[in-house]
Formats: structure tokens, C-alpha cells, sequence
């Protein structure tokens, strides 16, 4: 007998257990199920911060959060309507997000004492009424896996490993999601091990089976696909678009891509990503540390190459010299910073947008360099592709800012057309009469590049300054002055080409929300309903962080209050004040987590009621 299935315009599912329990998998394959199934989508994988912390215990909880919808979404939700939580500490650490009547599947067979003790439970909460105001499932996952899995003669630890795959399947009959991508997913992923790929299939048609023929499932639910622009698509994670737009670059410019890069979280998956690219052209470098990392940028920038670097912010300190010696041999190259908790480790696998003084200052003397920012996963293709044009036209380094929330996100992409892409011209210096070292272009200021080992263009570059035009070792005072200017103003100039600053709502009223980064779903969220219920908001998202746009300055004077939402104590809105002069208003979150957009809601009635 079919049973009942109930329309929804989204869902926000929260998969979460221990770090080695399979939920970025299973997670992020009902997000790919899902995209397929035309939604729109919108992630966040939430990894422990500790390296294989205890089994059971607080720190060791890995989370995946899955928003999808009929829609155009910009985040991945906030309160999740369905929990699957695969231990007491996965509770503990989720519950509080879970909204009231909304679906809580937890394997019972894992509320154990010594698991409750872990968690810190002094009593069961599956049996105590404490979960009353949710509509709980309490399933013994660990004994039914086992059950599907007993004629494959499999030990135990491999069956407990399967029980991700039949939670999966429970929430695929529960939002009726087909199982075809995931059948494919465990064909590829255990290809080498048959019994593996055995073992996972009947755990996830175990879970689907489960809910189809038990009577604790009543009602299932759909939720139909988007209306989006008409196009190919696929999703894809803020890494993955990193690296595809990098290739971009290299085959647009007609320039072999080179990466030099040191693993670190949370910029390792980009490495990762573009070493299966050696047939367009790229060369990835594992370097034995971030300085070698670095160096080895600046070498094949020299050389001719479309370089770049990828890191996070302890990695952009150890390169920090180095960054200081690209910036005055006016060398074109990227270096990519997907920005994460700190200071020092700080928190490895969370979120934060902390460091963007050190992308402005975070080197000796005066070395200033265009920094621009992505926005959104899909973001990063187009942001990093521009950041490796404005870095060839000026001849300069450029930071390339992204973040933990947006580097593992994954969210839809339509594909562009190869033909709609910027150009990148490239021309190198060839004529030894016309040559010098440091001879600049009189509307970029930017300075010729020659390959080493071209007739008569014979040069050197080094850290100490240079002498205009000629490039000769130079200590007149003089001529540092009116270098150093010159690389100021060569940065400034870029302000001259950005296109106008879009402005979502009136160009003028009481509040605009001012965001960099990661913070635009939320704030476009927030300001959508804010002006839904008739709210004077309006706001505006920063690309280039320096230089700012030409016509920023005016905007921002035409509105009553200024409100900069940032993941750190308030570094961009320092930077408004003392450029603008403007009473900005900031509203830092430094968690680790993103900004809810009920958070930045609540903010912008509270300015408008003070008004």
C-alpha cells in the first residue's frame, strides 16, 4: 500500500556522527542526488577540528548540512527540518538547530552508557521525553545494517562502516530521491574491493526498505525542482571552481598553469583537484613548506608561466617575505588564500575572514597589491579567472581571498561558454631596442615581461630596489620614493576599469548592508525579506577589496546607516571608516560558523527601531 507524499518548497537535512562515520559522503551524496534532481542546492560540511578526536566525544563530531529547494536559495539553511544523528555527542552537538516537529533519525544502537557518558548525557534522551517536541525515529541502524549485510560474511567493523549508507536511504525514501547516482557513486568509489561495493549497495537499499515497509514512517516527502536559468550545470565545491578557473586562465592566455603550493587546510583539495589536469597544460609542485611554495611561484612567473599559490593565513605569514619580493619584481601571479579560524592554528577546519589586514599589510615596508574576494562556491571560478587578468594587465602579485564556508560549500554552476570569458592578452617583450627592465606602460604603469633567455632582453630582478626603468640596483633615495609610488599608484589604477557597484534595492534610504566574501548569502537572504515586509534596506557585495570601486564613497553617503556584517571583529569596516569617513556600523561573528541570515534580520530591525 503507497503511502501518503507531502509537497515542500525546501529542505534543510543535517547528517552528523563521528569524524570517521561516513556523513560527508553520504552528505555530499544527497546534495549531488539532489542537484541532479533540479533543485537548487546549497552545503556546509562542518569538520571536527581535531585530527581523529576520541569516538563518541564532542570534538569529534563531523556534520553535513544539505539545503535544497523549488527555489533560488543562498545558503545552506539555518534550522535543519530533519536531523540524522548517528551518536548522543551528534545530538548533543545539533539538537538545539532542529526545528520544533522537525524529524530527528537517530541510531539507538549507539545511546549506550559509555557513549551517553561521553556526551555528557546523565540519562538516555531517546527514553526520557526530552526529544518530545520533535517527531523522533529512534532506528537501531548498527543491528539492521547488520542484518542486511549477514550473508556477506563481512567482519563487524566493515558492517558498522556500512550504516552511513543505509541512513542514506532512509532520507532518500523520505524526500523521494532516486538511488541511481548513489548506486553509481559505490560502484566507483569500491571498484576495487567487490565486497565493499556489495556490502554498501544492500546497506542503502536496507535503509530505503526500511521506511517503505515499517510503520513508523507514515509520510514521505518531495520537493520539486527550481526554475533555473536554462544551461548546463553541475555542482561543484568553492575548491574545485578555484581550480577549474585557474585552468581557464592558463588555456584563455595561451600560458602554461603552474602551482606551487604546501598542503594545508582547508586549500589542500585545490592541489588535489588541478593534479588531474596534466593535459591542459599544468604543473602542479608540492614544495617541502609554505617558502618553497612561494618561491617556486615566483620562479615560474619569471619564467613566463601563469603561476599562482594556494594557502591559508598561517601559510600567507611563512610566504609573507616572499609575497614582499613578487610585489617589487612586479612579477604577474595569484596567491590564493582560503582564509580559516585563527590565530596561528587556531581552528583548522572552521570558518572566519580574519585576514584581511594581513592581505593589505601583512608585509615589511610599503607592498601593496589588488586583493579581491569570492562570494559563493560557484563565485570562485570567475573571481580567480579575474584575478589572474587584473595580475597579467598590471604585472603585479594578486591575493585572492576565499574561506573554509566557501571552499568545501558546493552549490549548482551553469557551465560558461568558453567564448563569453574575458580575454587575457599576453604580450612579452621581444625588441631589445624598445627594451628596459622596469620601462612601465603609460596607462597601466605596468612594466614589460620579458622570458628569461630571449636575445638582447637580458635582466635581473632580486629583492633590493631597482633602479626606474633600467631595473640597476639603485639606494637613491629619490628613486625608492618614486618606485615605491609608482607600484601604489599602478594598484590604484585598477579602479579606473571596475565595473559600477550593483545595488540590490533603492540607491539610497535608512540601511545598507555592506558584505565581502563568504557573508553574501546571508545578507542576501536578510535583505530580501527585510524588503519583502516594505524595510528602506538595500545592499551591496565588494568584489574588489583594493582597490575599492570609484563610486563606493558616494553610495554609501546616500543612506542613513551603514551596516558591514564580517566573520571577524571588524577589520572592513575599519577600513570604511578611515577611507569614507563614515559612521559604518559593525557586526562581527567570529564562531567558526557563518552568519545565519535570521542573525543579520534581527540586527537590521534593531538599527531601524533605534532610528
Amino acid at each position: 500500500m503507497s503511502k501518503p507524499v507531502e509537497s515542500l518548497p525546501e529542505v534543510t537535512i543535517r547528517f552528523a556522527g563521528d569524524s570517521g562515520d561516513g556523513m560527508q559522503l553520504v552528505g555530499g551524496e544527497l546534495a549531488n542526488t539532489s542537484a541532479l534532481s533540479g533543485n537548487d542546492i546549497g552545503v556546509f560540511p562542518d569538520y571536527p577540528a581535531e585530527i581523529r578526536a576520541p569516538m563518541g566525544t564532542l570534538p569529534g563530531v563531523s556534520g553535513y548540512q544539505l539545503h535544497f529547494s523549488s527555489f533560488d536559495i543562498h545558503t545552506p539553511g539555518e534550522q535543519y527540518d530533519a536531523l540524522i544523528a548517528m551518536n548522543p555527542a551528534a545530538l548533543k552537538m545539533n539538537i538545539e538547530n532542529l526545528k520544533a516537529n522537525g524529524i530527528l533519525i537517530a541510531n539507538s544502537d549507539a545511546f549506550k552508557d559509555r557513549n551517553l557518558q561521553l556526551a555528557h548525557y546523565d540519562e538516555n534522551p531517546l527514553e526520557n521525553g526530552s526529544l518530545d517536541k520533535y517527531q523522533l525515529f529512534s532506528v537501531n541502524m548498527t543491528e539492521l545494517t547488520s542484518k542486511a549485510l549477514e550473508e556477506l560474511s563481512l567482519s563487524s567493523k566493515v558492517v558498522d562502516r556500512c550504516k552511513n549508507f543505509f541512513a542514506l536511504g532512509m532520507v532518500f525514501w523520505l524526500y523521494n530521491r532516486t538511488m541511481d547516482h548513489a548506486v553509481g557513486l559505490i560502484k566507483a568509489k569500491f571498484s576495487k574491493r567487490p565486497e565493499l561495493v556489495d556490502a554498501n549497495l544492500l546497506a542503502l537499499k536496507g535503509g530505503y526498505s526500511y521506511c517503505e515497509m515499517t510503520e513508523q514512517f507514515a509520510t514521505s516527502y518531495e520537493v520539486k525542482p527550481a526554475k533555473l536559468p536554462p544551461g548546463k550545470y553541475r555542482n561543484l565545491t568553492g575548491n574545485t571552481a578555484v581550480a577549474l578557473g585557474a585552468i581557464a586562465a592558463g588555456q584563455k592566455s595561451g600560458l602554461p598553469l603552474f602551482l606551487g603550493s604546501y598542503p594545508i587546510t582547508p586549500a589542500s583539495d585545490i592541489l588535489h583537484e588541478l593534479s588531474k589536469y596534466k593535459h591542459f597544460d599544468v604543473r602542479t609542485f608540492q614544495a617541502e613548506d609554505e617558502i618553497a611554495a612561494m618561491c617556486s611561484t615566483i620562479g615560474a612567473a619569471y619564467s613566463g608561466a601563469l603561476a599562482f599559490t594556494t594557502t591559508s593565513g598561517p601559510g600567507v605569514a611563512l610566504k609573507g617575505e616572499a609575497i614582499g619580493l613578487a610585489i617589487t619584481t612586479e612579477l604577474p601571479m595569484v596567491v590564493c588564500n582560503v582564509q580559516r579560524g585563527g590565530p596561528s592554528t587556531g581552528l583548522p577546519t572552521k570558518t572566519e575572514q580574519a585576514d584581511l589586514m594581513q592581505a593589505f599589510y601583512g608585509r615589511n615596508g610599503e607592498a601593496p597589491m589588488p586583493i579581491i574576494a569570492a562570494s559563493r562556491p560557484s563565485d570562485c571560478f570567475e573571481t580567480i579567472y579575474e584575478a589572474f587578468r587584473l595580475a597579467i594587465k598590471y604585472m603585479t602579485p594578486v591575493m585572492f581571498l576565499s574561506d573554509g564556508y566557501i571552499a568545501n560549500g558546493a552549490e549548482p554552476w551553469m557551465v560558461p561558454k568558453v567564448d563569453n570569458l574575458a580575454e587575457i592578452p599576453v604580450a612579452f617583450a621581444k625588441d631589445p631596442e624598445s627594451y628596459a627592465p622596469f620601462l612601465r606602460d603609460e596607462k597601466t604603469l605596468a612594466r614589460p615581461w620579458a622570458v628569461p633567455g630571449t636575445p638582447g632582453l637580458e635582466h635581473r630582478i632580486g629583492g633590493l630596489e631597482k633602479q626606474a626603468d633600467t631595473g640597476n640596483v639603485s639606494s637613491d633615495p629619490r628613486n625608492h620614493e618614486y618606485m615605491t609610488r609608482m607600484r601604489a599608484e599602478k594598484v590604484a589604477n585598477i579602479a579606473n576599469e571596475l565595473p559600477a557597484t550593483k545595488i540590490d534595492g533603492a540607491d539610497s534610504g535608512d540601511v545598507l548592508v555592506v558584505g565581502w566574501g563568504s557573508t553574501a548569502g546571508a545578507i542576501e537572504t536578510a535583505v530580501e525579506h527585510q524588503q519583502a515586509r516594505g524595510k528602506s534596506v538595500s545592499r551591496i557585495h565588494i568584489r574588489y577589496l583594493n582597490p575599492l570601486p570609484n563610486d563606493l564613497g558616494k553610495i554609501l553617503g546616500n543612506f542613513k546607516h551603514v551596516l558591514v556584517p564580517e566573520m571577524n571583529s571588524g577589520q572592513f569596516v575599519n577600513l570604511l571608516r578611515a577611507k569614507y569617513l563614515v559612521p559604518a556600523i559593525a557586526f562581527g561573528k567570529v564562531q567558526g560558523l557563518p552568519f545565519y541570515s535570521s542573525e543579520l534580520e534581527a540586527k537590521i530591525d534593531e538599527i531601524l527601531e533605534s532610528k
